[in-house]
């Protein structure tokens, strides 16, 4: 997957044919997460609680962008997005 973000250990991607609703991938140590753009929440996996309010923080920021890479990720463009 690529990746559009890094900041604090946190690494961000998101798939190319990735399945609704939008949403981006986390990583972290031992740590894997898909959180949802519109609002985002945890659809899959599981964050420190800590990691999860930093990444909550960036996305907030960035919502647009995450939504613009959304739709190029499609494309199959990567879009990056500042850290955080």
């Amino acid at each position: 997957m690529p990746e559009i973000s890094r900041f604090l250990g946190i690494i961000i991607t998101m798939n190319f044919s990735d399945h609704n609703p939008p949403h981006f991938h986390v990583r972290y140590n031992e740590y894997e997460a898909s959180i949802r753009i519109k609002d985002f929440g945890l659809m899959i996996g599981d964050l420190p609680p800590k990691t999860f309010g930093l990444v909550a923080e960036w996305a907030k920021m960035h919502q647009e962008e995450l939504m613009l890479c959304w739709e190029e990720a499609k494309k199959g463009n990567i879009v990056k997005i500042k850290p955080l």
